[in-house]
């Protein structure tokens, strides 16, 4: 049994391809499946948490409405915080993406491939810690990352994104969408671009570990993939398509893992530069469970 998940999001022309080094191996396409968001914050204002406050006027550029994703079918907007449909081994990853203004100092910023941004154990309230004292090759500090994958009140608008899998048949799964531009008519809008870039997404599933189990990531921007709380995949930074492989029987020690266990998987993107955005996962994992508790 393995796991497959790739994705290719933005930097993607030439330069910045070979600015961030290394473009992996090519991916073969899958049938693709549909995309479910929710928290349609642009049309009256954000739930920002407890807080309430309003951020953004909602974008008008690029698609809107069930059509939002680059043309990609299945995608209906709700509200924040509503129910998510389907029972828990559905194979529907649930995410937030957060939209972002391009005026944000991390976004646009410099095209610089990095590792060490984060601290290798998840923090104690389940997000990516800041592992520097100052600024990095890529990022301007801990205050301004720490928006990255919190609700902040005029500086992101979050929406609720279900990832649904597709059953490929002999127990893989796969989604695969060329144009990942979930947010486009939504947040703070295309700022006078083609579509809506700049933006973050994290999800968090659990799965039980069977043994054998192969991790495969391929894109771009910044992605922290975290098993059982540690960090178990690092491409950070502003780059053109990179892959890495988690072998976990080889990182089980590692990990803490045993075969037989439930862990937690804890999934950390960043989209921090233009062009291109792409979003591929492949999986074998029977049974992708949303966290209790």
């Amino acid at each position: 049994m393995f796991l497959f998940l790739a994705l290719a999001s933005g930097c993607g022309d030439d330069s910045r391809r070979a600015a961030g080094g290394g473009s992996g191996s090519a991916i073969t396409s899958a049938s693709l499946s549909g995309v479910t968001l929710g928290g349609d914050a642009s049309s009256a204002g954000m739930s920002e948490g407890t807080g309430g406050s309003s951020a953004g006027d909602g974008g008008t550029e690029g698609a809107s409405g069930t059509g939002g994703t680059g043309g990609f079918p299945g995608t209906t907007f709700g509200e924040v915080g509503g129910d998510t449909p389907g029972d828990a081994c559905d194979q529907v990853l649930h995410a937030t993406v957060r939209d972002f203004k391009e005026a944000h100092p991390d976004f646009e910023y410099k095209i610089k491939s990095e590792k060490g941004i984060v601290l290798p154990e998840l923090g104690a309230d389940d997000k990516p810690v800041y592992a520097s004292d100052g600024e990095t090759a890529s990022t301007t500090g801990k205050a301004n990352f720490d928006q990255w994958y919190r609700d902040v009140a005029g500086v992101n608008a979050p929406f609720l994104v279900d990832i649904a899998l597709q059953d490929l048949g002999g127990g893989s799964y796969s989604y695969d969408n060329p144009a990942f531009f979930v947010l486009d008519g939504k947040g703070f809008g295309s700022e006078g671009h083609e579509h809506n870039f700049h933006f973050t997404l994290e999800l968090h599933t659990e799965f039980v570990y069977r043994g054998g189990e192969v991790f495969r990531f391929r894109g771009d921007d910044d992605l922290f993939v975290f098993i059982n709380k540690k960090l178990a995949m690092d491409l950070g930074g502003v780059h053109g398509p990179q892959e890495a492989e988690a072998v976990l029987d080889d990182l089980a020690g590692e990990l803490g893992i045993a075969p037989g266990g439930k862990y937690a998987l804890d999934f950390f993107f960043a989209e921090r530069h233009t062009q291109e955005s792409n979003f591929r996962i492949e999986t074998t994992i029977e049974c992708l469970m949303p966290p209790i508790g």
